[in-house]
């Protein structure tokens, strides 16, 4: 598509609008997925590195103390993200100087007596997967029933704790946090019970709480509740979008996905598939929601908005049933949703009609979710390779970087650099003036 089509256009002009709303300025990274959530830095940010190394265009790496997922939220000059203990019993926030790398808060925010084993799905999770929200002055953590806390991110003093949200996480927290207007919208999708929550940003007080109305029937697989709690669970972060003039959030959790109005978190309506343990977001684009079903027969479902109760057998508008990523979040660029899958495969296809353009070996395997910016394609493994496409109906690989310790976070981009998290360290990666790219 020309850089600059009339799509292209409205897209950046509505990134502006929503981050000038949300009190963001251009080139920051406030949550999970970016200033959309869709995985799109804004149009504003250019002159991004296309090769790094160890040794190359790092302008800094910094270590970063016990274990955390979460992806790193980007604001006047600081970068926030959380960590927890290996054992889930204590749970810090983060904060570290954006030009120097240095450490400028290390706290611990919540501690755990009891805390639940990750049992056997320890590899790909951990007690800081959640990634935080930021917005002038302040910064949201949390970690699922174990804590949510808001940060005065000058003074980093706590405004206000939560900590009597119950859920069985069974496996750890995975859901981020969702900032929506004065609300904080939190995910809570366990064993023995799944809701969103809404908080009051500025006291941190419930302002809606709605429970997940599928109807659960635990002998659809004899003797599994008994076993573990897989089949309610799942990790997906929701997507607030506007749809039809009106705000709509998209969440999938275990056998259905949703659509809420996310002011007052009344359900508008329901799909329903046979799986659980979700994780990527969903996407939005001209009228179709798109939602990862599940961990076990994961599949790619295009849904129509704007109908009313369960709509399985009304709204279905595809479905794509091989190569679906089943932990990096899809991303859509001009038309094309690409999904990394769990095989080493990423997949191009087009969003109206689901139809595939492509299909190729990527290499490694994706945890983190994939993004967009300088007009590039930027996906991870975890093993720690970047792989840099051109985004189109052709496969074409630009660039790919290698950094030690391997990705589950998600990245985060400012300016000109590119802040990625690994299993150990942060980078912040950028070019060398006289390198360029």
């Amino acid at each position: 598509m020309h850089p600059f089509s009339p799509r292209r256009i409205l897209r950046s002009g509505l990134i502006l609008i929503l981050m000038l709303a949300a009190g963001a300025a251009l080139g920051d990274w406030p949550e999970f997925r970016g200033p959309t959530g869709d995985g799109h830095a804004d149009a504003g940010v250019a002159g991004l590195p296309l090769h790094w190394s160890e040794t190359n265009n790092v302008k800094w790496k910094t270590e970063i103390p016990y274990r955390g997922w979460s992806t790193p939220v980007v604001m006047d000059g600081q970068v926030w993200l959380t960590t927890a203990t290996v054992d889930g019993h204590d749970f810090f926030a983060v904060c570290v100087d954006a030009e120097s790398g240095k450490i400028l808060f290390n706290e611990k925010v919540f501690h755990a007596d009891n805390p639940e084993s990750l049992g056997n799905g320890a590899s790909m999770n951990c007690y800081a997967t959640p990634s935080p929200v930021i917005e002038p002055g302040r910064v949201y953590v949390h970690f699922g029933s174990f804590g949510t806390a808001c940060l005065d991110t000058s003074t980093r003093k706590t405004l206000w704790k939560r900590d009597d949200l119950p859920c069985r996480h069974y496996r750890g927290p995975s859901s981020s946090l969702v900032s929506f207007k004065n609300l904080v919208i939190l995910t809570m999708d366990g064993a023995d019970l799944q809701y969103h929550v809404a908080l009051d940003k500025q006291t941190g007080q419930t302002v809606w709480k709605t429970d997940r109305s599928v109807a659960w029937n635990d002998a659809d697989v004899p003797g599994q509740m008994a076993k573990d709690g897989d089949l309610r669970k799942a990790h997906s972060t929701p997507l607030v979008v506007t749809a039809n003039g009106q705000p709509l959030l998209l969440s999938a959790g275990a056998k259905a996905a949703y659509g809420y109005d996310p002011q007052t978190g009344h359900e508008l309506w329901k799909v329903h598939y046979n799986d659980w343990s979700v994780a990527p977001r969903p996407l939005y684009d001209q009228g179709l929601a798109f939602f990862v079903t599940g961990l076990m027969k994961t599949e790619l479902w295009a849904v129509k908005v704007g109908g009313q109760g369960d709509v399985t057998d009304t709204h279905l508008a595809w479905k794509l049933q091989t190569h679906v990523g089943k932990y990096a979040s899809p991303i859509l660029v001009d038309g094309l949703i690409y999904t990394a899958s769990d095989e080493s495969f990423l997949t191009c296809l087009e969003a109206a009609t689901g139809k595939v353009v492509w299909t190729d070996r990527i290499g490694g395997k994706c945890a983190s979710s994939p993004i967009y910016a300088d007009g590039h394609l930027y996906f991870f493994n975890q093993q720690g390779t970047t792989t840099i496409i051109q985004p189109g109906r052709t496969y074409n690989v630009l660039a790919t970087n290698t950094l030690a310790g391997g990705f589950m976070a998600s990245p985060a981009v400012s300016g000109k650099a590119l802040f990625l998290r690994t299993r150990t360290h942060l980078y912040r990666i950028e070019a060398a003036a006289s390198e360029g790219k």
